[in-house]
């Protein structure tokens, strides 16, 4: 197995959403082949435990407000493991091409001389839209679909095209949209997307303790107060979210609606 990652090699591996059952199987074979894993804060606990006993771990885990390692360091200890003769995994919560900054780690690695390559995962979008049983593009009603992320600097607005954005044929994914949740109601609402647009808000997705909340686009900043602090938000906006047959997860218990 330890074929699967040749001495020096960096994979950067998609850890899903959470739940180790929605990884890939080569990913799998990539965590038990590797000498050593770096993992973000987002990797589910089940993934974790997937790493054997022997294989070396490190947590370079960033949650807004909470960086245990910048950027620049992750780099450098990825470098350094590959340049020392081992085999590297990093694992990256959801995809690591969707916001997972994958790019600055390849640039840095290539720019050594060292072999990186990618292993996809299940985005978080993909697997809110399963848990809550709705389609993100829905044929005459939502023709496109839109992934941003809500983090930004301190102190800094969203620097976002908020017009195109709010396109009423589109479905919108919002990555760690819990405190920017009102301020993207506002500006959405100022563009033309109408208030009652559906709205679904969902936490810890994939894992036991998921949360899934309906609500509209007008209420979305009361919804996500309901969502224990500290817990990762995505928020999926659009006519498709509110189309769907929310049952299965109703009968879950995992869904509440927000209404007035």
């Amino acid at each position: 197995m330890a074929d699967e990652i040749a001495l020096g090699e960096v994979w950067l591996v998609g850890a899903g959403p959470g739940d180790p059952d929605l990884l890939t199987r080569k990913a799998e074979r990539l965590i038990r082949a590797a000498s050593i894993v770096f993992y973000d804060a987002l990797v589910g606990p089940g993934v974790l435990d997937l790493i054997p006993p022997h294989v070396r771990r490190l947590a370079v885990g960033k949650r807004s407000g909470r960086h245990s390692k910048d950027q620049g360091s992750i780099n450098d200890l990825l470098l350094a493991a590959a340049q020392d003769g081992e085999r590297v995994v990093r694992l990256k919560g959801g995809d690591p091409s969707v916001f997972g900054r994958s790019a600055e780690e390849m640039a840095h690695l290539r720019a050594e001389g060292i072999s990186v390559r990618i292993c996809p995962g299940i985005t978080a979008a993909s697997a809110a839209a399963a848990s809550a049983g709705v389609s993100l593009t829905l044929r005459g009603l939502s023709r496109r679909l839109q992934f941003v992320t809500a983090h930004a600097r301190a102190g800094e607005a969203l620097a976002l095209d908020w017009s195109a954005l709010a396109d009423p044929g589109a479905t919108l994914a919002v990555y760690m949209g819990r405190e920017a949740a009102r301020d993207v109601a506002r500006q959405l609402m100022a563009k033309g997307m109408p208030a009652q647009t559906p709205v679904l808000i969902a936490a810890n997705v994939s894992l036991p303790d998921e949360r899934l909340l309906f609500t509209r686009l007008d209420l979305l900043h009361l919804g996500v107060t309901s969502i224990a602090s500290g817990s990762p938000a995505l928020l999926l906006v659009g006519e498709a979210v509110g189309a769907g047959d929310r049952s299965g997860a109703m009968a879950r218990q995992h869904s509440e609606a927000v209404t007035q």
